[in-house]
C-alpha cells in the first residue's frame, strides 16, 4: 500500500468534471484506489465518494492504493491532482 499526501491545485477541487476525471483514471489501475480527507476514506473509483468529500481548492488530500500498479497508480493521480484537473475546467 502507498499513501501520498497531496494539495488540491485547481479552482474548483474536486467536483462535477475534475471529479469524474479522477474516477476516470483511478479505473484504469487494477489495485484499490481510495482518497482520504478530514478522517473521511472514500472509493476513488467511486464519483459519487469522491463528490462526497466536498474537497475544494487547497486542501490537502491522501491519495491511497493498494495493489499490483500501486506504484504506477499513485504517481499518475498524483500528477493528475496537481497539474492536470485544471486543464478539465478550462474546456
Amino acid at each position: 500500500m502507498i499513501k501520498r499526501n497531496v494539495v488540491l491545485n485547481n479552482e474548483t477541487g474536486l467536483h462535477a468534471r475534475p471529479a469524474a476525471l479522477f474516477v476516470k483514471v483511478a479505473n484504469k489501475f487494477v489495485s484499490d484506489i481510495y482518497i482520504e480527507m478530514k478522517g473521511t476514506r472514500v472509493d476513488g473509483k467511486s464519483i459519487i465518494g469522491v463528490m462526497s468529500l466536498g474537497a475544494f481548492h487547497g486542501e490537502e488530500i491522501t491519495l491511497i492504493a493498494k495493489g499490483e500498479d500501486e506504484k504506477e497508480a499513485i504517481e499518475e493521480l498524483t500528477n493528475l491532482v496537481e497539474y492536470g484537473l485544471e486543464e478539465v475546467e478550462d474546456e
